[in-house]
């Protein structure tokens, strides 16, 4: 009976010797994943701290939110010795895109920045191009849209055939016009057109400052349509035709860079991103979350633009 107990006694001992270096191996083999992913991805914030050229992606539509100008800010902040922005975009609202044009404007100030239009750089897409030092746009990307749209519809017919009618009490007959609810007065539109006029006229003071384009110049393409990247040479919205490879070689030239440097993308980074464990997130199947919640931050009623519009071809929800 003794023997029996004192074999119990150990076997209890044994069992938690064994429990314990169960959890320590696996501590240890979760810190190795942990560093080695540190290590072997470099992790953006160990990466940006050496010399290297910073590529930026403004890709869809803009509106110039705080995460993409917090973003330029910290490049300007970087060890980058240029930076390389990829403009794919039909444009978006017109404080976003000047937002934008205001934060690359800072961030040239402090390094080369180069344009590379990847298929199109439309109305704010252009103005976020006209930031830079230099564009580089394909022969057959789409630049210019030079222009600027107010839409609203106008729903008075359809409710007047369903016999709804809405009454309005206003401080002023301007307030709130013009509205889907009301035909518009010659007086709304007045103020709109204004507006809109405006913007404009801010649009293509930038298009003639940084493209140093004379009158006549400037009234060609400036009529709201767009031109591929081979005419934007002729008209002088675009510098040169090419991609990455054309922009390193003038970096090189003209900005004395060497072409070792590598290029090192800069995006919006969560927490496992900053630190290099994307592959982990990965791994565990988060991705899928955060890219579900990033589907539903881009679904039609989230992207609703209020205001003056720098955007070509724009569609309504």
């Amino acid at each position: 009976m003794a023997m029996t107990s004192d074999y119990l006694i150990e076997r209890r001992k044994l069992g938690r010797r064994v429990s314990f270096w169960r959890w320590a191996t696996s501590l240890i083999l979760i810190a190795a994943i942990i560093g080695f992913g540190l290590v072997a991805a470099g992790g953006p914030e160990i990466e940006h701290r050496s010399a290297h050229i910073a590529k930026l992606k403004i890709s869809g539509v803009i509106t110039g939110d705080e995460e993409t100008i917090k973003l330029i800010d910290e490049i300007g902040e970087s060890n980058a010795k240029a930076v390389l922005v990829e403009i794919q975009s039909p444009g978006g609202t017109v404080t976003g895109s000047e937002a934008l044009f205001d934060a690359l404007r800072k961030l040239a100030a402090k390094k080369p920045t180069v344009a590379l239009v990847d298929g199109m750089a439309a109305s704010g897409g252009y103005i976020v191009a006209l930031a830079t030092d230099r564009i580089f746009a394909r022969e057959t990307s789409i630049v210019g849209s030079i222009g600027v749209l107010f839409q609203y519809p106008d729903i008075v017919g359809l409710l007047d055939r369903i016999g709804v009618k809405v009454e309005s009490i206003k401080s002023s007959p301007l307030k709130a016009a013009p509205s889907p609810i009301e035909s518009a007065t010659a007086e709304s539109r007045a103020a709109i057109a204004a507006l809109v006029q405006e913007n404009f006229d801010w649009f293509k003071r930038l298009v003639r400052e940084r493209r140093g384009l004379d009158d006549a110049g400037l009234a060609t393409v400036s009529d709201g349509r767009v031109f591929t990247g081979k005419q934007g040479v002729t008209l002088g919205l675009v510098d040169q035709l090419g991609a990455e490879d054309q922009a390193r070689a003038w970096l090189e030239q003209e900005k004395h860079l060497p072409r070792a440097l590598p290029v090192r993308e800069w995006r919006h980074h969560g927490f496992a991103e900053k630190w290099g464990l994307s592959g982990l997130a990965r791994a565990a199947g988060l991705d899928r979350v955060a890219n579900f919640a990033d589907l539903i931050a881009k679904s039609p009623e989230t992207q609703m633009l209020d205001g003056v519009l720098v955007l070509w071809h724009p569609q309504l929800p």
